[in-house]
């Protein structure tokens, strides 16, 4: 089982840890240093042995960097840890509000004569690097491939993870892994390419059929893939995970231990087709003129549910709502200031761990009441865990891994009595999961074409929300996972059978937080009279049924198809999630959707 390690730097060690690190840069001769948060595969999650940004910066988001220089170190995130950031970080260390300044700017800034900054080519995707170099060309910052120096520093830096792995079984999966192999190296071969790498852990889980635990609350394991175009595929992944999966991985499938990868990267004859926005630069180092930038083989089709997955994902959907509703019941009954948001969090996981297929929580369970539930990737900790007061909102995103799906779901809930702005912003941002649920569109459109839909009746306001509306979720796998998003930045078309979140939200710092989220999949929109039949659309197909908390809604904000469609909902809510209650729940249930 995945092993937790506390690696983070307290406050006090930021210094000392900062020191050292650039003792070691002088050594080297360099005048920075790039510590991202990411491993060799380039997965969103990172096991402790990886956790190298939070070891060193105290930080703990999910994305992130730091850049350390001779005299400034920058901390750089994203709109969803600017608050967070300032909370965890030494003062040695200065928050940069990326993307809005960029690392090469950033650079040019603080470098202004010009410098040598060391990187790790291991932990830096081919694109990045190349995007970099070319944006810092005639600074005179060059960008030097080097050992990986906060590794040097770290005396108690844990083991790579060996957790076994396993079969993922077929009725699951939807169709076998010599189906997948078959059919992804005809269409290999039919792009002219020899091979392609394959480095993202999801991917390769995806492709073989199987499952490991190197990461927490992902059922991954590390590994890098070759797939060739005659239909072989050569597995890199430590010996010891694979024990007693020869029948499983079949003779298409060869194993090699990971310390062979380069060499076999070498002996490859092009074109070599990888993701050079995931793929590590050493292979781009390795490959040379032999690199076709042609995306992980995997990463549509995988995001491209078959009915299997889907029928699965929808089953443990229904599973998993009535663990929440079970939660909620309970959470209602409880006076205010009498619980705490890990009580909340423990409660909760003991409800989904009722179900046998509960394999983990996808992801560590958001609770935060109050003022921290602004903090919109909050984690609760012994400092920070606080109690749920009359009139606080309270944030509550969590998820299961079950063996047929994985869930995600967020739901705000009110204490006790909650003031009328409150209220008035739950409603905005209700307005704006609806929109996005209601949502036809034509076929051929992405995330950054739709993704304004959630946002409109927050804007209305003067207000908005600095994350994206949803992410793409793994059919047990990762709770995050790709090409689509909707997002301003994603170019990925909508396709039948991609399953998605829709989650806009509203965060007023030091004060609440709201987040609604239901789970999605993408299907073939049926004809309407008077539509065009030649214009292909495609709509959402809801997956989650969970209550919304009807004492926070300002029902006179909503419009008449808002609120048919409220009482649709809540009505499809008791009658699947019902049967499945125990008495006090199923009268909570009832009374939670009755109609508006």
């Amino acid at each position: 089982m995945f092993q937790t390690f506390d690696v983070t730097a307290r406050p006090e060690q930021g210094p000392p840890r900062l020191a050292a690190l650039r003792e070691e840069m002088a050594g080297e001769g360099l005048d920075g240093f790039l510590i991202p948060r990411a491993d060799a595969h380039q997965g969103e999650y990172v096991a402790p042995h990886d956790e190298r940004l939070a070891w060193l910066t105290g930080f703990t988001g999910s994305a992130g960097f730091c850049v350390a220089l001779t005299d400034v170190a920058g901390v750089f995130v994203d709109g969803r840890y600017r608050t967070q950031v300032k909370a965890q970080v030494a003062d040695v260390y200065t928050p940069v509000p990326w993307p809005d300044v960029s690392l090469t700017a950033w650079l040019k800034e603080k470098l202004p004569q010009g410098g040598r900054v060391g990187f790790d080519p291991w932990l830096h995707a081919a694109g990045q690097i190349r995007s970099a170099t070319k944006e810092l060309k005639g600074s005179g910052i060059e960008l030097v491939r080097c050992a990986n120096l906060v590794d040097r520093i770290w005396p108690d830096q844990p083991a790579p993870p060996m957790e076994p792995v396993k079969a993922h079984p077929l009725e699951f999966a939807g169709e076998s892994a010599e189906g997948k192999i078959g059919r992804l190296s005809a269409e290999l071969k039919a792009a002219g390419n020899r091979a392609a790498v394959i480095t993202l852990p999801d991917s390769i889980m995806w492709l073989l059929n199987i499952r490991g635990s190197d990461i927490a609350r992902n059922p991954v394991a590390h590994g890098f893939a070759i797939l060739h175009d005659d239909g072989r595929v050569d597995l890199f992944m430590a010996s010891k995970k694979l024990e007693g999966l020869g029948d499983h991985l079949g003779p298409r499938v060869t194993r090699h231990e990971p310390a062979r990868f380069l060499e076999a990267l070498e002996a490859l004859a092009g074109p070599v087709q990888a993701d050079l926005a995931t793929v590590p630069q050493i292979v781009a180092d390795v490959l040379g003129d032999r690199l076709a930038d042609g995306g992980d083989p995997c990463a549509l089709p995988k995001a491209r549910k078959n009915p299997a997955e889907i029928a699965g994902t929808a089953e443990a959907h229904l599973r998993d709502a009535a663990a929440m509703v079970e939660l909620l019941c309970w959470l209602d009954a409880q006076p205010p200031g009498s619980l705490t948001e890990t009580q909340v969090v423990s409660r909760l996981e003991a409800c989904r761990r009722k179900d046998n297929a509960l394999q983990d929580i996808s992801f560590e369970t958001i609770a935060g009441t109050g003022p921290n539930g602004a903090i919109m990737h909050y984690r609760v900790t012994e400092e920070t865990d606080s109690r749920l007061e009359n009139g606080h909102l309270l944030v509550l995103d969590s998820g299961g891994q079950y063996l047929d799906g994985t869930t995600d779901i967020t739901r705000t809930i009110a204490i006790g009595a909650v003031g009328d702005e409150e209220k008035a912003s739950f409603t905005r941002v209700l307005r704006g999961m609806i929109a996005m649920s209601m949502l036809r569109w034509p076929v051929g459109l992405a995330g950054r074409d739709i993704e304004c839909v959630a946002r409109v009746p927050l804007w209305r306001a003067g207000q908005d929300f600095n994350h994206g509306v949803g992410h793409g979720v793994g059919a047990y796998l990762s709770v995050h996972e790709g090409p689509q998003r909707l997002s301003r930045v994603s170019h990925v078309p909508f396709e039948p059978g991609m399953i998605l979140s829709n989650e806009p939200g509203y965060y007023r710092e030091g004060a609440f937080g709201i987040r609604i989220e239901n789970l999605l999949v993408v299907q073939e929109a049926p004809p309407l009279p008077g539509g065009d039949p030649e214009r292909a659309m495609l709509c959402w197909r809801t997956l989650t049924f969970v209550p919304i908390d009807r004492r926070l809604i300002v029902t006179d904000m909503l419009t008449r198809e808002e609120r048919d469609w409220l009482n649709t909902y809540h009505h499809d809510v008791a009658e699947k999630v019902g049967p499945r209650l125990g008495t006090d729940a199923r009268l909570w249930l009832d009374a939670a959707t009755a109609p508006i």
